[in-house]
């Protein structure tokens, strides 16, 4: 997909006129959401982690992208707290108003499922301690949000967040799709007032 092209998807997804001021600037509705989402992206040895910022005039920011790494040598349950733990250091380090997260994947494999159910009520089990809404989109939308194609590869995910992001490098794949899910949910978002 060309540069332009990209462009020209970005604004319509977000459904802007198409107007920027400078570097990451959108200019929209003021009516639209403002404020922190953290977005995750949960599995039991490597979970990414974003947390973006919706500000006035549209500029999205993005404040801190991580990837949690598990030693195989950890046992199951230490992975899901180390994965409770830092979804609740996030949620106490910035005024988040919303989680995103990509809603359950079908698999074959029942012992995969459950590690993955797992791992996502871990981090959902912190969220629902904080009090914070939560929001699940399925994969093909995350994708499709970003990128305009539902069958995107994480490659094109990852270097359209970039794009999206102004960022000067492209994030490792975990912190790319907790950020596309944070980005998805706040290109869902057409009405909500600010906060």
């Amino acid at each position: 997909m060309s540069v332009r092209r990209r462009h020209l998807w970005t604004n319509k997804i977000l459904g802007f006129a198409q107007k920027t001021s400078h570097a990451g600037n959108i200019c929209a509705d003021a009516s639209l959401f403002r404020g922190f989402i953290l977005g995750i992206d949960p599995s039991l040895r490597s979970s990414g982690f974003a947390v973006i910022e919706i500000c006035d005039h549209r500029k999205i920011n993005l404040h801190t992208s991580s990837t949690l790494k598990l030693s195989p040598q950890l046992d199951f349950v230490t992975c899901l707290g180390e994965l409770f733990k830092t979804t609740q250091c996030l949620l106490q380090s910035y005024p988040v108003r919303v989680v995103s997260m990509e809603q359950t994947i079908y698999v074959q494999n029942t012992k995969i499922a459950q590690i993955l159910g797992s791992c996502r009520g871990a981090c959902l089990a912190a969220v629902a301690l904080s009090n914070i809404e939560t929001k699940e989109y399925a994969p093909r939308r995350i994708k499709k949000s970003i990128t305009g194609m539902g069958q995107a590869t994480k490659e094109q995910v990852a270097k359209m967040v970039c794009q999206l992001l102004q960022l000067s490098r492209i994030l490792p794949p975990d912190e790319s799709d907790a950020t596309a899910a944070a980005l998805c949910h706040f290109f869902s978002l057409k009405s909500l007032p600010p906060s």
